[in-house]
Parts: structure tokens; sequence; C-alpha cells
């Protein structure tokens, strides 16, 4: 499936051939942080099947668990975080999800790092609905 996508202020616009069979949730206390939300969603790209269009993100590099090193890539304009890969030789890139055009058709497939998911994020729809926010 081809998706299209841009960070929140447009510097960054890309591109991607992706399996939309291949997004996943990931609640790793890393993804958590690095979001400042409870999770991360991310679909896989392979190298030659994503291109960036416009800009030039900004790359932080972080160490995992493991010991491997991701680079973090984002606009350096709005802060928006737009994929990660391996730090050398990138072979796939994890687009992340909210950047995507395509978003609303793209479930879910999968989650990962569940050991680290807050409790609360597991029951949902008990948590009170607002279809907008409140002026006042």
């Amino acid at each position: 499936m081809k998706i299209d996508g841009k960070c929140h202020c447009g510097y960054i616009t890309y591109e991607a051939e992706i399996d939309p069979d291949r997004v996943a949730i990931c609640h790793c206390t890393d993804c958590q942080t690095l979001t400042g939300s409870a999770f991360r969603t991310a679909v896989p790209a392979a190298k030659d099947c994503f291109k960036l269009r416009t800009g030039e993100p900004k790359i932080y590099v972080k160490t995992a668990e493991s010991g491997a090193k991701r680079a973090q890539a984002f606009c350096p304009e709005c802060g928006s975080p737009i994929y990660a890969s391996a730090v050398s030789d990138a072979q796939v890139f994890m687009i992340r999800l909210g950047t995507a055009r395509q978003r609303a058709g793209l479930t879910p497939k999968s989650q990962i790092w569940c050991r680290s998911a807050l409790a609360w994020l597991m029951e949902p729809g008990s948590i009170s609905r607002i279809p907008r926010r409140q002026t006042g």
C-alpha cells in the first residue's frame, strides 16, 4: 500500500510503500518517553520503499535495552517524530503512523513490549469520551 505523510508544520514530507498488516503498537518505556504518550504506533518500510520528498530530519540516537543503537528522526522545526531506523546501514524505516495521511485506515495488528503497557490503557472503554474540546 502506498502512503504519504508529513510532519505537523509540513517541513518534512515523505512517501512509502508499506504492508498494512505490519502496523504495530509499541508499549516500551522508550516509546512512551519519546512520544510523550502511552505508546507509539509504527509501520515498517524497506529502505528502497521509503523516500523523503522534502526536508531533512534531525537525528537523535538512543540506545535500546538490547544495546542496539536506533536513530530517531524528527522534524527540526516542529519536533514531529517521523521514523526510526538502525544507525548504520538502515534497511528498514519504522514510520510513525501519526504522520501518515492514511493513518485512519491503518489499524494495528499487533502490540509489543506489553509488559510496559500502562494498566489503564487496557480499559479505554471505561474512560469518558468527549467528541471535541469544549471552550470556556
